[in-house]
């Protein structure tokens, strides 16, 4: 009996079940329905041990890693590892009893048999454009509890003997918005599961069941092993950092985020005490959520080119006080958890620039920026878009922040103007970075975007998500903080009218735009340090104005 792989070997297993992965990823988005799966790329794929670890999770969104670390263990402790067949699947969204992180994002998982026995499972997430609830896209201010936000699915059983099991489908496509679009999602989520376990039937004949086991638990312990390794290069001591959430769109405001971090040997401690109580809006943050955010910020400033797996938790504790916006409890509602998970993010940053001031970038724009649509349209049919927008990112240590896009464990793609206008009844009128965004310093931080949308000759209903309109994307090193967020409505005789960060289910008669305005990133440096050639191509591509420069770098042009 084989006892051990090479490394070689271990290497090609990992590389293999990557690939599926990615396949998997790209079946979902080549045959996806909805613009924000399509076009946008919010879903991700995983393969997991019968034990529930992730062995590969495609590169996607970050975020989805924490989302479905959990799957396996709550549909075995609902089933059982006895009563999962050949030919299951099973279907998922619940933060609290389903271990995900808010419920737009749906996970199916099905298990791969060898010989008879469970080997592996496949899994995919994806970001439905409405999930149900109160109000249309499931993601709008003014909930209070997770049941205004939309249909909670436990771990439960959808496809049994490779046939939909419809009673279940039908019930969970009654209780969305757009049914026919959605219905198209989830059949793509369930194809590249069946995709996926071909592909792992097909890799069973290269390797044997007993290689399969060795090779993922080797997968794993090389990512344990890399992490530990990454990890005791940073010096060790004690670092912390705080920021403020702007407000919970329903008049809490000035939200703390607390980290508190204790770095010794290989292993690394992270405390969240002190950060707010849970809120009554919906950006609360479920543990999954919290768990994704530390790890993705570890991982880029310690080991951002190595592979992601379960293996990155060992050397990692994490402390949250329950009922807090960090790890928020039951019936908490959690849609808009990306927010925290973004500010998240940057307080680890923050806290860790001392330590490795050559890794770290300033303050992102620290939003999702989610704008969603819906109406009726002039061809009688109602549609719901859903968006997320993007922002500044961060200066580093050597070079500017990117400009307009998104960050950290968001990863999404925008959605082309061409493709919205082909599948929607609105208009963009403009679509721009902003000026003077980004935060001044040796290098500048990133610039925000604005886009302006109009509906087409009907009333239409818009949501909108947003932060960093009061607390500004902090610099690093004497760099600059970055632009505000914010969102207006804008008349045809020229009128604008300032909304709050967060407006919810928001009529919008014709003849009226509504202007989403990102926040840019902080600087990294300080400003005097700036090249001046540097300085020349920001005024020429028009990313500073001439009383920018001439206030944060004394240049005159």
């Amino acid at each position: 009996m084989m006892t051990k792989l090479t490394p070689i070997e271990v290497e090609l297993l990992r590389n293999g079940l990557t690939s599926i992965c990615d396949e998997m990823f790209l079946a979902i988005m080549k045959s996806a329905y909805s613009t924000n799966i399509k076009e946008r790329h919010d879903h991700s794929a995983a393969i997991f041990d019968p034990e529930g670890r992730v062995v590969v999770q495609g590169e996607s969104l970050p975020l989805h890693l924490a989302s479905m670390l959990g799957l396996v263990e709550v549909v075995l402790d609902r089933y059982g590892i006895e009563e999962i067949k050949p030919g299951d699947m099973f279907l998922s969204n619940d933060p609290f009893v389903g271990k995900g992180s808010h419920l737009p994002d749906v996970a199916i998982l099905a298990p791969v048999f060898r010989d008879g026995e469970v080997v592996l499972f496949v899994s995919n997430i994806a970001h439905h454009s409405d999930i149900g609830g109160m109000a249309p896209g499931s993601m709008a201010g003014g909930m209070t509890e997770i049941y205004q936000e939309g249909l909670r699915i436990p771990p439960i059983r959808i496809v049994q003997d490779d046939k939909i099991l419809q009673d279940i489908f039908d019930l969970v496509l009654l209780n969305v918005r757009v049914p026919s679009e959605r219905r198209g999602d989830y059949m793509a989520q369930i194809a590249a599961n069946r995709l996926g376990n071909r592909r792992l039937t097909e890799l069973f004949k290269k390797w044997s069941k007993e290689q399969m086991k060795l090779g993922c638990s080797a997968i794993i312990d090389a990512v344990t092993r890399r992490m530990r390794s990454s990890i005791a290069e940073l010096p060790d001591g004690n670092y912390g950092f705080e920021d403020i959430l702007d407000d919970d769109g329903m008049g809490t405001e000035n939200i703390p985020v607390v980290v508190n971090i204790v770095k010794q040997g290989e292993e690394i401690w992270l405390d969240f005490s002190g950060s707010g109580p849970q809120v009554k809006g919906n950006m609360n943050n479920s543990f999954a959520g919290l768990q994704a955010s530390v790890l993705f910020a570890l991982k880029v400033l310690v080991d951002p080119d190595g592979p992601t797996n379960h293996g990155m938790l060992e050397p990692v504790h994490i402390k949250a006080p329950e009922s807090s916006v960090v790890n928020a409890s039951f019936p908490a509602a959690t849609a808009a958890r990306a927010q925290t998970c973004q500010r998240i993010i940057d307080v680890i940053l923050g806290a860790l620039a001392e330590a490795v001031p050559d890794r770290v970038i300033a303050a992102c724009n620290g939003a999702n920026g989610v704008a969603t649509f819906s109406g009726t349209g002039p061809d009688g049919k109602y549609y719901l878009y859903m968006e997320t927008i993007g922002g500044g990112a961060g200066g580093r240590s050597y070079k500017d922040g990117s400009d307009g896009i998104q960050v950290h464990v968001t990863n999404t793609s925008n959605l082309p103007v061409e493709a919205l206008e082909n599948e929607y009844p609105l208009l963009v009128d403009r679509y721009e970075l902003i000026e003077d965004s980004g935060g001044a310093g040796k290098w500048r931080g990133g610039l925000g975007l604005r886009r302006v949308y109009r509906g087409i000759d009907h009333t239409l209903t818009f949501s909108g998500q947003g932060e960093r309109a009061v607390t500004p994307p902090w610099g690093l090193f004497g760099g600059e903080s970055g632009g505000t967020a914010a969102i207006s409505l804008l008349s045809d005789n020229g009128k604008r009218e300032a909304l709050a960060i967060k407006p919810a289910s928001l009529e919008v008669e014709p003849g009226v735009a509504v202007c989403i305005e990102t926040a840019g990133a902080g600087g990294y440096g300080l400003a005097a340090e700036r090249d001046i050639k540097n300085l020349e191509d920001d005024f020429k591509s028009n990313k500073f104005s001439k009383e920018f420069m001439h206030k944060f770098y004394s240049y005159e042009i």
